[in-house]
């Protein structure tokens, strides 16, 4: 399995396009029942948006204003790695949030811990796979997941560790700025780099070589 890194020329020159749009839309939509399912299971938010709500805390900005100035922040850490944006990270920002909004109206909230352990596990899978569905199909990640496969590919570390190193830090930052956790929380920062590693090995697309 390789994560590549291509300009968006050769990403839309690669091959495959119909298989590889099917995945990105996918992966995406997957993602965002994911986050879904968190957010209804009530069991803390993911370890991004205790950052957000964190720094809501101390800066007078709407929560929607610090998640865009935050993936802006994000992108700019791409310069050093020489990560390419493209097709997928536009849909990570345009399409997330409206299938998010989608799975929102239509998911109930769950009660009774059991349930919402159970929940909290099926969706750091659902996750997991998503996002390793939309990478695999080579148009680019989202701001903060290019983030961890730019430095997967600078340092050689696994996707698993340095995608656990992320959420972890992004975890104790967002605490020490008064973001609320959770079980859930804690549950996603630990897993979601196993999870994402264990299904991007089996869904990535082979592209055509190039010369």
């Amino acid at each position: 399995m390789t994560i590549t890194n291509l300009s968006p020329r050769q990403q839309l020159s690669a091959g495959r396009l119909p298989l590889r749009f099917t995945t990105l839309f996918l992966g995406l939509t997957l993602y965002a029942l994911a986050m879904a399912m968190l957010i209804r299971a009530q069991l803390g938010v993911d370890p991004w948006d205790v950052l957000h709500l964190g720094i809501a805390n101390h800066v007078p900005l709407s929560l929607s204003t610090i998640v865009i100035f935050t993936g802006a922040l994000v992108l700019l850490a791409w310069i050093p790695l020489k990560q390419w944006p493209g097709l997928g990270t536009i849909a990570n920002t345009l399409y997330l949030g409206l299938a998010l909004d989608f799975f929102l109206r239509i998911l109930p909230e769950v009660h009774g811990l059991g349930l919402q352990l159970l929940v909290v596990a099926v969706a750091i899978l659902v996750n997991g796979l998503g996002g390793a569905l939309y990478i695999g199909s080579h148009f680019g990640a989202g701001p903060r997941d290019g983030l961890m496969t730019g430095l997967h590919r600078h340092t050689g570390v696994s996707i698993r560790l340095v995608r656990t190193a992320l959420e972890l830090s992004v975890l104790a930052i967002g605490w020490l700025l008064g973001g609320p956790v959770g079980i859930g929380t804690v549950a996603y920062a630990l897993l979601i780099g196993p999870a994402t590693q264990l299904f991007i090995r089996r869904t990535s697309i082979r592209l055509r070589q190039r010369s």
